[in-house]
């Protein structure tokens, strides 16, 4: 039977939250009134994240057992306290997305059942110019967080190679994300030439533990560098973020030196709130400076093997190779 709704205050805002105790989290017991009181407790470094992104709403109604869905679209019947950014998607169309500004958005949010809030790298009005960079870390089958840190060390020496501070932090999952702040000067299909670039110096130094293969029967047991998370509409949950996982596990910001210390499934719902409050946030400093992508441009450009693959739900781009995997190509004669 469902509960009755109450109504929280949330900074200048009320906020009604309906059928409070229904569960989200069920193997832990985490119900949906739990998950909007954390994000309005993380709300002041989870807003330095999202403030003035477009951000996509990674819904589970049904809690974390259920199907999740994307809100790639303001929802009807928001408040009209929730502001949205114009964005266009590779096909060309538009659509206005939630752009949080204010602690209330994310508890409205977390009433639809949004776990994650999945920010675009641009900021408003500069939505076609990514002020971050993304490197997302993916431990392929037979390689797990561990083995993502190895990577993330390497990637962290490459970076000071090309002048560039980089901000890790836990994916939620078994993976590593690292940001870097940059400058708004270039494209999406810049930034996604720098990151492959910055993933194919990484290959090159430990090819048995890295790779930028896009075909998965290439990977092998290596942590892939998912250079087509800097494509166009492709986002990675946010720090601060709740993952789908049954633990209510969290994407966590940490140091460089925490990285190698840490267990994943030790940030989640429950204790993320009082880690914050003991610690701080690991990346409150990471708008102090701003880099350029000219070195990494650079390497791509010396690399010599050009363009790499599209997501397949994306217009063909200029100079992309076959979208086939190599076992299923052939040649056109």
């Amino acid at each position: 039977m469902a509960s009755k709704a109450i109504e929280l205050t949330v900074g200048e805002r009320t906020v009604r939250v309906s059928n409070p105790d229904k569960l989200y989290f069920p193997e832990r017991g985490i119900t949906k009134r739990q998950v909007v009181e954390y994000y309005i407790a993380v709300a002041e470094p989870l807003l330095n994240v999202l403030r003035d992104r477009p951000t996509t709403l990674k819904r589970f109604v049904d809690g974390v057992t259920g199907e999740a869905f994307y809100q790639k679209r303001l929802p009807k019947g928001a408040p009209e306290w929730v502001e949205t950014a114009r964005i266009r998607f590779p096909s060309g169309r538009p659509a206005d997305e939630v752009c949080p500004t204010e602690p209330a958005v994310l508890a409205w949010a977390a009433n639809l059942g949004t776990f994650d809030f999945h920010p675009w790298p641009v900021r408003r009005p500069e939505v076609d110019h990514p002020d971050e960079l993304r490197v997302d870390l993916d431990p392929q089958p037979g390689t797990d967080f561990n083995d993502a840190v190895k990577v993330a060390g390497v990637l962290r020496e490459v970076l000071a190679d090309a002048d560039l501070t980089g901000y890790p932090k836990t994916s939620g999952g078994r993976g590593i994300h690292v940001l870097v702040r940059i400058r708004p000067e270039w494209d999406f299909i810049d930034t996604r030439h720098a990151v492959i670039g910055l993933a194919r110096e990484v290959e090159k130094r430990i090819p048995d533990l890295a790779t930028t293969a896009w075909w998965k029967e290439e990977r092998g047991e290596r942590v892939f560098l998912d250079f087509n998370q800097a494509a166009r509409d492709r986002t990675i949950a946010s720090a601060w973020s709740v993952r789908g996982t049954p633990r209510a596990t969290v994407s966590f910001p940490l140091t460089w030196d925490q990285l190698s210390d840490v267990d994943p499934d030790d940030f989640d719902v429950l204790t993320v709130p009082d880690l914050l409050a003991q610690q701080g946030d690991a990346h409150a400093g990471i708008d102090a400076e701003v880099f350029g992508l000219e070195t990494l441009l650079e390497w791509y450009d010396k690399d010599g093997r050009g363009e790499m693959p599209y997501p397949p739900d994306y217009p063909k781009m200029p100079g992309e190779p076959k979208r086939v995997q190599p076992s299923r190509a052939r040649d056109d004669t």
